[in-house]
């Protein structure tokens, strides 16, 4: 065993141990704090940025109390380079090339960030999209140390407003949930696209298999579910994929790893024998969870599709 995986292996003791020593005290508390600790990335991602992130325009608001940051890019320029541009929500900001060319939002997944889409910036530019992408909260440059799957919907929304309209979205692992759940009560123009990497099909499934982990007491995943619906209004098993994905009126392409092991295949398969007739699905296999995204012939493949 390594010295990194000892270090998980005893912090994963660590917690568990003190979140049944709390249960003991009080469900509600053991559930609350588990809720945070499954909402806190443990890693961010780091290290420098592509070069193409130079020649994008800076873009900031302010979200929840933290800043979230991202760039710009316009198909045959730099977008502003260094503009350090930062525009409050509910404020909509004058784009380059407003009303002319296509627009594409890309969301990135859970402990991941913009950073890692370099080669889709530079492949959809080049098929004259603008590029939006933003850091999710607690992730990359932005600011916060949680991220809840309804923070990073209220982003994505006020993206749209300030940035868009869009006609084209990206989203890998939990950025494509929350896509999803920001688009199903949206009207979108006829022709519009999406593609969903690997996402997560079921909140409730992960959520299960946090509480696995931890070795915690189904009383305390009762909890969670309960404090959930209490502070956003909806249980776990209502930010689902399958339950709102049917409301997306796209063209959606659906690309999944039969070996994925964090979002497994058979959800995927779920989604597929539901029938909706404007999803395509694309399997791989060896690719895994995040390498899908990355591979070189699933990069030239998903920026066809657009």
């Amino acid at each position: 065993m390594t010295p990194v995986k000892l270090k998980q292996k005893l912090a994963i003791r660590y917690v568990r141990a003190q979140l049944n020593i709390l249960s003991l005290v009080s469900m509600q508390k053991a559930a609350i704090k588990a809720f945070r600790l499954f909402c806190t990335p443990q890693q961010r991602a780091s290290g420098k940025y592509p070069a193409i992130f130079e020649k994008g325009e800076k873009l900031s608001f302010r979200l929840e109390g933290h800043m979230v940051r991202g760039h710009r890019w316009a198909p045959g320029g730099e977008a502003g380079k260094g503009s350090g541009m930062a525009v409050g929500v509910g404020k909509r900001a004058a784009t380059p090339g407003d009303g002319t060319g296509r627009k594409i939002l890309i969301a990135h997944g859970f402990e991941s960030s913009s950073r890692t889409f370099d080669a889709y910036i530079g492949a959809l530019l080049k098929q004259g999209y603008e590029v939006v992408a933003f850091d999710a909260p607690a992730h990359g440059r932005s600011g916060g140390r949680r991220i809840l799957l309804t923070s990073y919907v209220t982003m994505l929304r006020s993206i749209m407003d300030n940035y868009g309209p869009f006609d084209a979205w990206l989203g890998h692992s939990l950025g494509g949930l929350a896509l999803v759940l920001a688009l199903e009560d949206m009207q979108i123009e006829t022709g519009s696209r999406l593609v969903l990497i690997a996402p997560p099909v079921e909140t409730m499934a992960a959520v299960e298999v946090f509480a696995g982990l931890l070795h915690l007491p189904m009383a305390v995943v009762s909890e969670m579910d309960n404090y959930v619906e209490e502070i956003s209004g909806h249980p776990f098993s209502w930010y689902s994929l399958r339950r709102a994905i049917g409301q997306v009126r796209a063209d959606i392409l659906y690309v999944q790893d039969e070996e994925d092991q964090i979002t497994p295949v058979k959800d995927a398969l779920l989604v597929e024998r539901d029938g909706h007739p404007n999803i395509r699905f694309l399997f791989t296999r060896g690719l895994g969870h995040r390498r899908i995204y990355k591979d070189h012939e699933m990069v030239k493949q998903i920026v066809a599709f657009f």
